[in-house]
């Protein structure tokens, strides 16, 4: 499988460097033990395997948050194998947990996402996640366009080549994640003459979904068919979304694509502004709840639990801060 760019990153002052494989121990930005580091770069490898399910800004997070850890790990006072042993783990998970809150004062939701970070890094491992408690958080939606983001969005993409025109149509329109956007075939589009579906085969946690084509996205897809059977290497691959070299699109070409065309609408791009192609999913969710959609429906379509699909219902920052400038005033 080939993609449009590397899922390596150029190395940044005071972080992990590009190359794993000639010394695991500096690429963590400090000295480790063998076994440490050589199980970082085991992790890396998985992490970054082309196709994989994350997406690019995923990958990124998690490799950071793996690496805190492991040089937590390195000077911690910790009974037995943390690497190895099921006990072991569970005790440092937890001790690293309070020396977040206590030490490196982070806040609630910040622990809880480090945490969720070495459970991936410990899934890897075939250990599976640490017997952990989350922090308490107060319950908030997911973070969505609001529908002044969503039209700047949509005015972005109409001048989009086809294929990233559909790419993001099907963020939009379907909400898939970004892995299972690229891992798409051409056959996973049906249509008959009055609907049609997309069919994600392999989702989170393996489940296999049908989701309904909303006519525009029909459209778009339709058109990106007609430019697709010119491409290089459109006859030898069964991808629905082709880099430019003919291959399968990679989840990091995706991402490149997606926030690139958030940066031409004017949206904030990273986990500090408005925009992840993940947004795009949890839009597509908000948007079904608030117009009404049974919340049963809405997790069918997006392949969640019927318990994660609440979120969307949840009230936003914005809906928090609306409310309390509702509060009189004496002028």
């Amino acid at each position: 499988m080939t993609s449009d760019t590397s899922t390596a990153e150029p190395a940044r002052s005071g972080g992990p460097t590009s190359d794993t494989t000639k010394d695991p121990g500096r690429r963590l930005g400090t000295a480790l033990p063998t076994a440490l580091g050589e199980a970082f770069a085991e992790y890396v490898q998985l992490l970054e395997r082309p196709g994989g399910p994350l997406d690019h800004d995923t990958v990124r997070v998690y490799r950071s948050r793996v690496a805190q850890f492991l040089r937590w790990l390195a000077d911690a006072d910790v009974d037995g194998d943390a690497l190895g042993a099921a006990a072991s783990r569970d005790w440092a998970v937890r001790d690293y947990r309070t020396y977040l809150m206590t030490v490196a004062r982070r806040k609630p939701s910040t622990v809880n996402a480090h945490l969720t970070a070495v459970d991936d890094f410990y899934r890897r491992r075939g250990l599976g996640p640490a017997l952990a408690r989350r922090e308490e958080l107060p319950k908030a939606a997911p973070r969505a366009l609001d529908h002044k983001g969503q039209l700047r969005w949509l005015r972005a993409v109409e001048h989009a080549a086809p294929r990233d025109k559909a790419l993001a149509h099907v963020g939009f329109y379907a909400g898939l994640r970004i892995g299972e956007i690229v891992a798409l075939d051409l056959d996973d589009g049906r249509k008959s003459a009055r609907r049609g579906h997309l069919v994600v085969r392999y989702g989170k946690g393996g489940r296999y979904r049908e989701v309904p084509l909303h006519p525009v996205l029909a459209k778009t897809i339709d058109s990106w068919l007609g430019v697709r059977a010119k491409w290089p290497g459109a006859d030898e691959t069964t991808a629905l979304f082709l880099n430019r070299r003919g291959g399968r699109l990679s989840t990091r070409g995706a991402y490149d694509v997606l926030t690139t065309l958030a940066e031409d609408a004017g949206i904030s791009v990273g986990r500090g502004g408005d925009f992840t192609p993940h947004v795009l999913r949890h839009t597509a969710g908000t948007t079904l709840t608030r117009a009404g959609t049974d919340i049963v429906l809405v997790a069918e379509i997006l392949g969640h639990s019927v318990e994660t699909a609440r979120r969307y219902a949840l009230p936003t920052e914005q809906d928090r801060q609306a409310a309390i400038e509702r509060l009189p005033v004496d002028r």
